[in-house]
């Protein structure tokens, strides 16, 4: 029984598994062994777009006494992994599929195409393709496409950041950023020019990086959702004052509604890894994530008031967006 592993084997464990490298490894498949399976309903390998990598998963919450199903759906989270934008899979994060499913979330995890395939920005591309595919189609699993978030870990904060704060991804799919309930960033990099990791270089064209390619570059280009940056306080891969805490300020001076959470007892992969069901003791980083969603579905009635003409102008865009959705399916 996983209750009897003492809590420094797990951390261990956490460490072998969660790392760049270790896509493979049976750690990550004995965490996913371990993740409950009775708590959503699982629909893989849905189409996106025409790649091969353009897939994702579905994890729908079982509706029940503990999730009832709201009238609109549930809320929805889009979530893109790391791996320095050459490694990963959507099968590698079943456990975070499970752990926001079992919490009343509807889940999208999606693969896209990564280094050598594709560099900057052919990824964000991919990425900005399986929102739109969610907030198309996503009411048919239960999910209320009004209360969609984009969220990612390393890499992938780097990847939702990207389309929650430069509206080139989204409008490139007839959709904005407005548009989005929040965006979640977890040890994303968002502020890391010029790039020392050899692996992470040629992605985004060293040395000539293209303008405009960081999240840090964005802060004043859109009206900026809902946001929600987590890291470790101690993350020797990812800065955390550079990265999190600059965003954080820079967003928050700009006028957007921020939470930073800086967690201890976690590093750069467990930070994510203790959304498993093993290793949540290690951060409340979980508990964290599903209330600022819930809190985003739950305004007070003097909020919704005051909303009242920013909600207006956001099913305008919905409109719009739709349409243009629509046209482009129908091509």
């Amino acid at each position: 029984m996983i209750a009897a592993i003492p809590r420094r084997s797990l951390k261990h464990l956490a460490l072998l598994c969660l790392t760049p490298l270790a896509a493979a490894c049976s750690p990550v498949a004995m965490i996913n062994r371990l993740t409950p399976t009775d708590t959503y309903v699982f629909r893989g390998g849905i189409a996106y777009g025409s790649a091969p990598r353009e897939r994702l998963d579905v994890y729908q919450p079982i509706t029940g006494v503990r999730n009832p199903q709201p009238a609109a759906g549930y809320p929805v989270v889009v979530f893109f992994y790391g791996g320095s934008w050459n490694s990963g899979n959507r099968a590698m994060y079943k456990f975070v599929g499970e752990a926001l499913a079992a919490r009343g979330i509807v889940t999208v995890i999606a693969d896209y195409r990564l280094y050598p395939e594709v560099r900057y920005p052919a990824f964000l591309r991919d990425n900005a393709r399986a929102v739109a595919w969610t907030y198309q189609d996503i009411a048919q699993y239960g999910g209320n496409p009004h209360q969609l978030y984009v969220m990612g870990h390393s890499a992938g904060g780097y990847n939702a950041a990207m389309l929650a704060l430069d509206p080139r991804w989204l409008e490139g799919v007839g959709m904005k950023p407005a548009m989005l309930a929040g965006w979640i960033g977890l040890a994303g990099p968002y502020d890391f020019l010029p790039i020392t990791d050899r692996a992470v270089q040629p992605v985004f064209h060293f040395p000539d990086y293209p303008a405009g390619c960081m999240p840090i570059d964005h802060v004043h280009d859109a009206q900026v959702p809902r946001t929600f940056i987590g890291a470790a306080k101690v993350d020797s891969l990812v800065n955390p004052q550079r990265n999190s805490v600059q965003l954080a300020d820079k967003l928050k001076a700009d006028g957007a509604q921020v939470t930073l959470d800086l967690y201890t007892g976690v590093n750069h992969e467990t930070l994510i890894g203790s959304f498993a069901k093993p290793l949540r003791w290690m951060s409340p980083v979980l508990h964290d994530v599903v209330a600022f969603v819930r809190q985003g579905s739950r305004q007070p009635a003097a909020d919704q008031a005051s909303l009242a003409p920013a909600a207006a102008a956001r099913r305008a865009i919905d409109t719009e967006a739709s349409q243009t959705l629509a046209t482009q399916a129908a091509r």
